[in-house]
């Protein structure tokens, strides 16, 4: 196994057993991450968009497979079922991952899913009607980046 391939399983070994420390660990510090929720992630912002949602989350379940990598790049098919806290609805959200990888660490990971299915999900009518539109998933891009602010500034003051 490439060990760019084991840095993946690690990650989502992590990920299922709810450890964002060492999700955190296997990325670099001049990380990009990317996905229709939080499109434009730098640095530790990602490592802390994880430990937000871990931290918050009761019922997540992940569950990965098809990992493949080499000394550049990689990628990973996942998915996440959860209960969405803004309505109490369950989201199945499919998603596939592409990372790239410098000084054995992750330095870009762009998760790829449909918005208009995780927003009929999680939104119900609402996701069913408007989630193709740029209006919502710029709202809802605003309200994520809002609430990962407040989360990192309240871990500033702990």
């Amino acid at each position: 196994m490439h060990p760019n391939q084991a840095l993946i399983e690690r990650f989502y070994t992590a990920f299922q057993q709810k450890d964002f420390r060492t999700m955190q660990a296997c990325y670099h510090p001049d990380l990009r991450f990317s996905d229709p929720v939080f499109p434009k992630l730098k640095g530790a912002e990602a490592g802390l968009m994880w430990e937000m949602l871990l931290t918050r989350s009761a019922d997540l379940t992940i569950t990965f497979g098809n990992v493949q990598a080499d000394y550049r790049s990689g990628s990973c098919d996942w998915e996440a079922t959860y209960t969405f806290s803004g309505t109490g609805r369950t989201v199945h959200n499919v998603i596939h991952a592409e990372f790239l990888f410098k000084n054995d660490l992750i330095s870009r990971h762009d998760d790829r899913f449909s918005f208009y299915e995780w927003s009929s999900q999680a939104l119900g009518l609402t996701g069913k009607i408007l989630g193709w539109s740029r209006f919502l998933e710029k709202k809802i891009q605003r309200k994520a980046a809002d609430g990962l602010r407040n989360f990192i500034q309240k871990k500033a003051k702990n």
